[in-house]
């Protein structure tokens, strides 16, 4: 019964690595090509031991011939030029596959959605896409068609063999079962051993990918040691499991070199007792034993072929995981509504809950007027970013639905949506490049210099970026680390000007700046509201008072909406936020 699940099981993992294959859409002429030259050099290889037969017959009668060394001389050079042209082609069509997959695998990963991000780690997607490719790259670039060309080398040498002597051939057929026997549980350990190198590769890939992203983190606690322990634990992981891979072929070559020295050993012995009964000449031995070597190539590189499979088969698994992933669907075609910021937003309701966990948000209910200001508010973990994201549509309600006006937001295409809202969150993220190429990021079109210059003065980021010496050319370092948060935030709030957003979302987007900066980064956002539907996330309250509505969540449950005054006069969580603000003392 086992077995049979093991044999179901690697025909699913050999169709998956077919199917990997064929997603690259190959050039055939290429592939045919190859194939060619692999043959043409396959069989020039078989040609060679055939002259030297008939050249070792004609040197023991000394009647050796100029067209006799030349045959044999053309046949040799045909085989290396063939089998050089085929190599380079080989690792040509290597490349493309490689680089088909990742491009593929890349394209799959952006069009992820959020869950899938929040259950896998950014390191070990990273190595999927650069470490497992690889491995498939060296099957084909080094194998497949060494593979191919191997048994026709085998069929073809076989079969001369068998015209030589047909009673060695036999003895030496002896070998090929045990080597089958040998082979099979082998090569099934080692796709074992295979998958979880490349486990262990992705888990030391993503701790490296966290560490050095948070490195200032790890210097501000002194926890290089706590570090440098996990990482050195994890290298030991992937020691041990190199060490079973060794191990494997530190008993597959030598037990397979065995075998073919035996067979070899006993067709010499074989060979010379019939070269001395007169049965065989000696011309025949020695093409003989040639023969016998284009067999143990072969079957060497078969070994080696079956040993890569093996390991393509568990690396194909692991990047299947990735593209078998339902993606997002930014273009869908059935979506024909148009995304009208002039039309209110209901929530209506709502609720949601992660995946696995206790429900967040619990049936919100109430509307988003276009053009104006609402702002959310109430304690950490009410709910208030939660809101933000099924907004952003990176999550799907639990229950309950999002319009605007009579449309739910998911009958809008995903790309219409998201392209009409600009997100300033409090971490003001920024990519490694220049400040032009962050306040530029995602434009779809050229953006003139007067453009750059104006939204870089409507969000008050000007000033400073003339004053470097750089200007817009400035490096900003990783995360943009060479900028202070004040500055993050400008260019974060220019890039959104630059945008010009249907619906503005801003997300505690001056709770990390000190008075002075604030009250600049107040001012741009003031810039960037006007006349656009906002919704803002804000524990201190003075930058909310003059919303239109304020939403007051507690526990994801709505407590309340209305002005400042309305809620002043009427809420009591939202007088008790006042009054940690601004310890305003409360009429009984």
């Amino acid at each position: 019964m086992k077995e049979k699940e093991t044999s179901s099981s690697s025909k699913t993992q050999w169709k998956k690595f077919l199917n990997l294959i064929q997603l690259n859409k190959l050039p055939k002429s290429l592939i045919v090509l190859v194939l060619g030259l692999s043959l043409i050099s396959t069989i020039a290889g078989l040609i060679v031991p055939w002259f030297t037969k008939d050249a070792v017959n004609v040197m023991t009668t000394g009647s050796l011939t100029i067209s006799t060394v030349l045959l044999l001389v053309g046949a040799i050079l045909i085989q290396a030029v063939m089998s050089s042209f085929a190599t380079y082609n080989l690792a040509y069509l290597g490349g493309i596959v490689v680089a088909n997959l990742r491009k593929k695998i890349w394209a799959k990963t952006l069009m992820l959605p959020i869950p899938y991000f929040d259950k896998n780690q950014s390191g070990e997607t990273v190595s999927r896409i650069n470490n497992d490719t690889q491995i498939i790259r060296e099957l084909i670039s080094n194998q497949l068609v060494s593979m191919f060309t191997g048994v026709v080398s085998l069929v073809g040498s076989l079969c001369i063999l068998f015209y030589l002597d047909w009673s060695m051939t036999l003895v030496m057929l002896i070998a090929i079962p045990i080597i089958v026997f040998v082979m099979r549980p082998i090569g099934m350990k080692m796709r074992g051993v295979s998958k979880g190198i490349q486990e262990k590769t992705a888990v030391f890939t993503s701790l490296l990918t966290q560490v050095v992203s948070e490195i200032r983190l790890v210097k501000a606690y002194t926890a290089e040691p706590v570090e440098q322990k996990q990482g050195e634990k994890e290298i030991d992981h992937l020691f041990q499991y190199g060490l079973k891979e060794s191990k494997i072929i530190a008993i597959l070559q030598p037990l397979t070199g065995l075998i073919m020295m035996s067979m070899l050993v006993m067709i010499i012995g074989y060979g010379g007792m019939r070269v001395a009964s007169g049965d065989l000449t000696a011309g025949e031995l020695v093409a003989f034993i040639l023969y016998l070597f284009q067999i143990i190539i072969p079957v060497t590189t078969m070994t080696q072929f079956f040993v890569g499979l093996q390991k393509a088969m568990g690396a194909t698994e692991r990047i299947a995981e990735i593209l078998d992933n339902e993606t997002e669907g930014m273009d869908q075609k059935e979506q024909t509504a148009k995304v009208n910021p002039q039309l209110p937003i209901h929530v209506e309701n709502l609720s949601f809950a992660y995946e696995g966990k206790e429900t967040i948000l619990h049936n919100l209910n109430f509307t988003i007027e276009p053009g104006k200001v609402t702002a959310l508010v109430g304690p950490s973990g009410s709910g208030k970013t939660t809101f933000f994201s099924l907004m952003e549509r990176f999550y799907t309600p639990t229950s309950g639905v999002i319009r605007l006006g009579e449309h739910s937001i998911p009958e809008f295409s995903l790309r219409d949506w998201r392209m009409g809202i600009s997100y300033v969150s409090q971490e003001s993220p920024l990519l490694a490049g220049t400040i032009r190429d962050n306040i530029c990021y995602a434009m779809t079109r050229e953006v003139s210099e007067e453009e750059l210059l104006r939204a870089a003065k409507l969000a008050y980021a000007d000033e400073f970026i003339l004053d470097l010496p750089d200007g817009f050319e400035t490096e900003v370092g990783e995360r943009g680390i060479k900028l202070s948060g004040g500055q993050r935030q400008r260019i974060a709030i220019a890039r959104a000007i630059l945008h010009d957003p249907k619906i503005l979302m801003l997300d505690e987007a001056t709770s990390n700046l000190d008075s002075a900066s604030e009250q600049v980064v107040q001012e741009a956002l003031q810039n960037l509201m006007k006349d656009r539907t906002t919704l803002v996330i804000a524990h201190r309250l003075s930058t909310v008072v003059d919303a239109d509505q304020i939403v007051v969540l507690e526990k994801g449950k709505l407590t309340g909406t209305g002005t400042h005054e309305e809620l002043l006069a009427s809420n009591a969580l939202y007088q008790q936020l006042v009054q940690q603000q601004f310890k305003v003392e409360l009429a009984s």
